[in-house]
């Protein structure tokens, strides 16, 4: 069997690439399809199989061969039903996650067994492991190296790349196999839309929680229950700084005072933890004032937007009131000071004077500014603790503003890059009349004309994340080592978990299409459908029923259906077909898509990169599959990457 590519330019590859964006751009999704609760797909003019596709491209991450038809076989309301409540039995998929020991890990079990590398130092040298010195002889260094990993040993310390590996994993099996499709398509929709980032490093050890127990749950519920429970939660306290947003009040604050207090008892006493206290406190008071970081976005980027009608001043004042939201102290994380504090006046005295603790949330009366507010009109008055930042949120939640800008959002997402202000409408109108229910809002939107109109049919570009996995469940690709499609999103340009500002991900094509994009979409699917990327497997002659096609045309045909039922390909085809003889298609695979690398964030150098070293040498090893064999049909795996590169496959 001949090596699937051998010799060609790149410059004819470039040119390939040039060809497929002006397609793309030219081209933006023909062919009938339409739906209603009664569905209404055929005033729209479209049959119930082409219905069922456009569900599946819009509610899932991609149809499975045949599952057009279990769709029109179950009925596309009830399927639409089934995958708003959830629930489906994922047993194949449980089964693929039970090595990853991790994902289930409280916050407080996730800090304990993965310490950060400073945090590891920090308390080697407390415990009296290390010497407390700045430099060291290089036999010197040898022997601190061998005492840190005898720490790091007995405590039994694992690296937070273990747990980063994991999650990422975690979401692209999910995604990939999960029955519950709709559900994983919310939680990347609202992950995204409430974003938190692996790029602040005091975000990390709290992201899967945040995504398990804060974002999952509450995606097709009350949005005000989702902005509540976000606000609350210890990643988006760090990740946008309120978590020490602290206000001044006339009378002086708590720490204030006892600042004074330690500060008189240390002019007699020679008490060492009096010390070490007054410089936490004098390092707190130094760190302590307004910060007006997530007040912005809740406002700009969760709630109303940018245009919703709020003032700088509104800002301000509803920093004001969110002073004290920060974290319950979490061993080996935040706050070890303040839990001693907290464990020495008591559980029942905070809540006396003021303290609400709710797992790893914890409002702290002496940070919060006591006094009167006026946020969007509202008064809200002096005094008023805790319960004046649930008001807040919950007065944002409901804002027409609010409603609106989420509804749009919603349908940008799933309809069109630019819906239809009358589809916006209804939702909008759904939203305030539900209370924020999002369920409600889906129904509305997928009961719409609007939602089936011929115009918005494949009218959405996939991002890199979306066409990896719709890619994979097209060809039923059986995934060992989801980190090595992880590699391949960052080289695509979507990086998950990674992006840094708190927009999240654009959504919309002209943000993810460029002649460099299609390039390595297309350098992807050679990738995928040859077996060339590392523990990814793709058997293409069963997702035909192990029929192997005459030739390359008719390969072209059989598996065009395969991977976008429902379309008519006839434009698909005549474009695609010259470039099955192509001369930069025989260029060797490996040379064309490379293997692409992930570089790892870079740590802080010297005692910490030691840190990492011997916590290497103690952990378990990574979740792992036997490098595959790369002798795929040649013919089938270049029909098929070619389909999968193509502009045709791009559009959702």
């Amino acid at each position: 069997m001949k090596r699937l590519l051998s010799t060609s330019s790149k410059f004819i590859l470039f040119f390939i690439g040039c060809f497929f964006l002006y397609s793309f751009l030219q081209e933006p999704g023909k062919q009938n399809q339409a739906t209603n609760f009664r569905f209404p797909y055929k005033e729209a003019g479209l049959t119930e199989r082409q219905a069922a596709a456009h569900m599946l491209s819009r509610f899932s991450f991609g149809a499975t061969p045949g599952q057009v038809d279990e769709v029109v076989q179950m009925g596309l309301e009830k399927w639409f039903t089934q995958q708003l409540n959830g629930g489906i039995p994922d047993d194949s998929l449980q089964a693929r996650l039970v090595d990853y020991d991790a994902i289930n890990l409280t916050n407080t079990e996730i800090n304990k067994i993965f310490p950060r590398p400073i945090q590891v130092l920090r308390m080697a040298r407390d415990e009296g492991f290390l010497p407390k010195k700045d430099s060291f002889t290089d036999d010197e260094r040898k022997a601190y190296k061998k005492q840190l990993a005898d720490f790091v040993k007995d405590k039994k310390f694992r690296r937070q790349g273990v747990f980063v590996h994991q999650f990422i994993n975690y979401k692209i099996l999910r995604a990939a196999y999960s029955n519950n499709q709709l559900q994983e398509v919310l939680t990347d929709f609202w992950f995204n839309h409430f974003n938190v980032s692996f790029t602040k490093k005091d975000c990390i050890a709290f992201m899967p929680a945040y995504e398990r127990d804060i974002i999952r749950p509450n995606v097709t519920g009350n949005f005000e229950d989702m902005l509540l429970a976000t606000a609350k939660s210890p990643a988006m306290l760090l990740y946008l700084d309120n978590f020490n947003s602290s206000g001044s009040n006339d009378n002086g604050d708590d720490d204030e005072r006892m600042l004074r207090r330690l500060q008189r008892m240390n002019a007699s006493l020679d008490d060492s933890a009096s010390k070490e206290m007054v410089q936490k406190l004098q390092k707190r008071k130094k760190n302590q004032g307004l910060n007006e970081n997530y007040a912005r976005e809740v406002m700009e980027l969760h709630t109303m937007g940018v245009d919703g009608g709020y003032t700088q001043s509104d800002v301000t004042q509803a920093a004001r009131i969110l002073t004290g939201w920060t974290l319950y102290p979490v061993e080996n994380s935040y706050g070890s000071g303040m839990k001693k504090i907290l464990d020495k006046i008591g559980e029942d005295k905070l809540t006396e004077q003021g303290f609400v603790h709710d797992g790893d949330f914890l409002f702290a009366m002496n940070k919060h500014d006591k006094k009167e507010k006026i946020v969007l009109g509202k008064k809200f008055p002096e005094r008023g603790g805790y319960q004046e930042g649930v008001d807040l949120l919950k007065m944002l939640a409901h804002h027409p503003s609010t409603a609106s800008f989420i509804c749009k959002k919603l349908a940008v997402h799933f309809v069109s890059d630019n819906p239809a202000k009358s589809l916006v409408d209804k939702m909008t109108k759904t939203f305030l009349e539900k209370d924020g229910n999002i369920k409600e809002v889906l129904i509305t939107m997928a009961c719409a004309p609007e939602f089936w109109n011929k115009s918005v049919i494949r009218d959405k570009t996939k991002s890199p994340f979306e066409f990896a996995i719709s890619a994979i469940r097209a060809l039923h690709t059986d995934i060992k080592q989801p980190y090595q499609v992880f590699t391949w999103l960052d080289k695509m340009g979507q990086k998950i978990y990674y992006y840094q500002a708190p927009t999240g991900f654009p959504d919309k094509a002209q943000y993810w299409i460029n002649t460099g994009a299609l390039l390595n979409r297309m350098n992807f699917g050679l990738s995928i459908a040859s077996k060339q990327m590392r523990g990814v497997n793709t058997d293409l002659l069963s997702v035909n029923n192990n029929h192997e096609p005459e030739s390359p045309s008719a390969a072209l045909v059989t598996y065009g259906k395969l991977l976008m039922p429902e379309r008519d390909l006839t434009e698909t085809i005549k474009r695609l077909t010259p470039l099955l003889t192509q001369p930069a298609l025989e260029k060797k695979l490996d040379d064309i898509a490379g293997k692409p690398s992930l570089k790892s964030e870079a740590t802080t150098k010297g005692d910490e990169d030691m840190v990492e070293d011997a916590m290497k040498e103690n952990e378990k090893p990574m979740n792992g599959n036997k490098k595959m064999d790369s002798d795929t049909d040649t013919m089938l795996a270049q029909v098929v990457g070619i389909i999968i590169g193509s502009p045709e496959f791009q559009r959702k």
